[in-house]
């Protein structure tokens, strides 16, 4: 602050000259340096203290709806507005978003599946339809990539693996903890797009023994696949960011953080109507795993 920087070096140099080369007028300063301190009270002080763990606990991806929202659930009175004015003076500035490049290999001979699940995104119970897919992350070794398996019921990423290679092997990891953490009814629609990894015969024999449908986006159709796209958009435009990984065990142990700790268990999504994917089932309380 130009104030601050003036009082702060007085003792040196004379006020009119410091006035002059910072560009301000030497009365508003007196008015600044006379001006009686201002006391934050306890509440508010204890308020913008819990909205910069917030912004901080977020990778500075927390808008000033979601704040608002998460503060009142503490038990805070506050509403949109006055959140936004306070993030202003707070400096808490939520980063741009990025745009990524897609993943999908279709460039093969095996069977593909119809669109079976065809955009519909909100089913009424768990287990109903999932949604898979897989991105990846660079770091100082090389590449890391990550196959996740979304419950499109309440978004909760119900199974995820990484590797330095982009396999079927990978894919199977990932659909295997979603097996193994679920109650899976028959007919459970899981949805990928045509990548060759998902098109695999190891991993449809493993649809078909779970009896699990398969669907698969029409070809060179991200939006068949949105809900997933959006958690990696998430992932990366909240968490990884511009981060430079060192190792590749690093980068998984952050995806690792932002998956279990922080995305589906304190993220407020408004699909949900503003509740974490992990509330949202609890609050049905017709599913097998809470962790």
């Amino acid at each position: 602050m130009k104030y601050a920087f003036i009082r702060d070096h007085a003792c040196r140099w004379p006020v009119l000259h410091l006035c002059r080369l910072l560009g301000v007028q030497r009365s508003a300063y007196y008015d600044w340096r006379d001006r009686p301190g201002q006391v934050i009270p306890a509440e508010e002080l204890a308020l913008r203290r819990r909205m910069k763990a917030l912004f901080k606990a977020s990778r500075d991806s927390l808008g000033s709806r979601t704040m608002a929202r998460k503060l009142r659930e503490e038990g805070f009175e506050i509403g949109r507005d006055r959140t936004r004015r306070l993030m202003k003076a707070l400096s808490l500035e939520v980063r741009a978003k990025r745009k990524y490049k897609a993943t999908t290999d279709s460039k093969h001979q095996l069977p593909v599946a119809e669109n079976v699940l065809n955009r519909q995104f909100n089913p009424t119970r768990p287990n109903q339809a999932w949604g898979a897919d897989i991105t990846y992350l660079w770091t100082q070794e090389g590449w890391v990539y990550l196959a996740v398996v979304i419950d499109l019921y309440s978004r909760r990423v119900v199974g995820w693996a990484m590797d330095r290679c982009m396999k079927k092997a990978l894919v199977i990891r990932a659909l295997l903890m979603a097996i193994n953490l679920r109650n899976l009814p028959p007919g459970l629609i899981h949805h990928s797009d045509r990548g060759s990894q998902y098109a695999s015969r190891a991993y449809q024999r493993l649809l078909a023994q779970h009896g699990m449908v398969c669907s698969m986006s029409r070809k060179g159709n991200c939006w068949d696949n949105a809900p997933v796209e959006r958690f990696f958009s998430s992932l990366k435009r909240e968490w990884t960011g511009d981060r430079l990984y060192r190792t590749r065990k690093e980068a998984i142990a952050d995806v690792r953080e932002y998956v279990a700790v922080y995305y589906n268990a304190q993220r407020l999504h408004s699909t949900l109507g503003y509740k974490t994917p992990m509330d949202y089932e609890k609050d049905l309380n017709k599913v097998s795993g809470n962790t």
